[in-house]
């Protein structure tokens, strides 16, 4: 057999019985006689053609563990106790209709209605060397999307129960609402890829803010500046801006857990910004793998080293196909229907409707404190009226951002 270069070909054994043909994107069964190296220094031992070798050598092809390639079969596979370290992972579709919108979605996603902002390109609103620039635009918006002023989706209380059942190993979210905090999740189960609101910290000399300091500043309308005499940072909160680096706490978790994770639940996200969509490819080859949306995406095999070292997109519509399962239709019908046929609709239904006339009582004290705050513009300052009260709090209606003709710094809100 003539010998395969390394990006069409899984292994240099003879004796291996399989490996990974790039053009089609599939497992081959079949003997495979040399890889070639394409330079010297994929030789070694330490080379990635050597960690591919390994990788390659571990035993043989993976089984299916679902009795039905379907959500009964995720059904099943709870009920019968075969899973005790879930992992979800989330993107802006389980907060949509809280009222927050997703950034790609044509006309109601967020870049689309950035554009009246006249931004230099649309990313611009969330990109740290302009925020730096010019952070008026991002805490105009930052005040129309204050964590807080949403209530946590049906979405956010199913993970919730999954953790008080014992279910849970972790939940790893791209957004930065804050809504796992709302609905009670347990902080230490709960990865914030992007980070979030909960902190913040002056871009000069780094003091540490609250979420609450941050609050006060940003619904009545300033621009958050470090306290501390001299300094004349900005205070930027927590969140992963394009050109920061995602919190280590991403990493250690993820080196942790999805080695452990024995079914992975995805849920509002096209899977399409790394390295968070990547996730998916490093579960176990056996786990089941639930995914939850309005579209099919991430199907797309890859490169063959994120079939080896991953396990390679979804599989839903192929023949081979033994552990990927995709539902179609919103987050919060998904969840629904996944408590109903486990037999918790009852009491997911219960948690969502008592948790939501609790945020009402504080969503009123929020709005009543809004009303007639004092708003600095430049040097001075100006009275607002009680309208602005108003155009800061949302329940469950899409927010409108408001008109400006002032330019927008950028961040990543909820990406999907």
């Amino acid at each position: 057999m003539a010998s395969k270069q390394i990006d069409e070909c899984g292994s240099t054994d003879a004796e291996m019985k399989w490996y990974f043909d790039k053009k089609t994107k599939q497992i081959v069964f079949g003997d495979v006689s040399a890889i070639e190296p394409e330079s010297e220094e994929m030789k070694g031992p330490d080379s990635l053609l050597y960690e591919v070798k390994k990788r390659l050598d571990v035993g043989p092809p993976p089984v299916q563990l679902l009795d039905t390639l379907d959500i009964d079969g995720i059904v099943n596979f709870i009920k019968d106790g075969k899973c005790k370290n879930i992992i979800t992972m989330s993107g802006a579709g389980i907060s949509t209709s809280a009222g927050i919108p997703d950034f790609r979605s044509p006309v109601t996603g967020l870049y689309d209605n950035l554009e009246k902002y006249d931004l230099p390109y649309p990313e611009a609103m969330f990109d740290l060397e302009y925020f730096q620039k010019n952070p008026e635009p991002f805490f105009s918006l930052a005040k129309e999307l204050w964590p807080g002023i949403f209530k946590p989706t049906p979405c956010h209380y199913f993970i919730k129960m999954l953790h008080s059942k014992g279910l849970l190993l972790r939940h790893y979210t791209q957004n930065i609402d804050t809504l796992e905090n709302q609905a009670g999740l347990d902080p230490e189960k709960l990865v914030e890829a992007h980070g979030s609101f909960l902190t913040a910290h002056c871009l000069v000399c780094k003091k540490e803010y609250s979420k609450g300091f941050m609050e006060d500043k940003v619904l009545a309308g300033e621009i958050p500046m470090c306290d501390i005499q001299e300094c004349t940072g900005i205070i930027k909160p927590d969140i992963v801006f394009f050109g920061d680096t995602l919190p280590k706490r991403f990493a250690d978790c993820v080196e942790e857990d999805f080695g452990k994770c024995d079914l992975l639940v995805i849920m509002g996200t096209s899977l399409v910004v790394q390295p968070f969509a990547s996730l998916s490819y490093r579960v176990p080859a056996n786990t089941p793998r639930f995914y939850i949306n309005l579209e099919k995406t991430g199907t797309e095999g890859g490169d063959m080293f994120s079939f080896i070292f991953f396990g390679g997109g979804f599989k839903f519509d192929d023949k081979n196909n033994y552990r990927d399962v995709f539902w179609q239709g919103t987050c919060n019908d998904g969840c629904f229907t996944l408590a109903e046929k486990l037999g918790w609709k009852d009491e997911l239904t219960m948690i969502v409707q008592k948790e939501h006339a609790k945020i009402d009582k504080e969503m009123s004290l929020l709005k009543s404190k809004t009303k007639n705050v004092r708003v600095r513009k430049g040097k001075g300052t100006e009275k607002r009226s009680g309208n602005l009260g108003k155009t800061a709090v949302h329940t469950n209606s899409r927010p409108t951002i408001p008109k400006s003709s002032e330019k927008q710094g950028n961040i990543p809100i909820l990406d999907t």
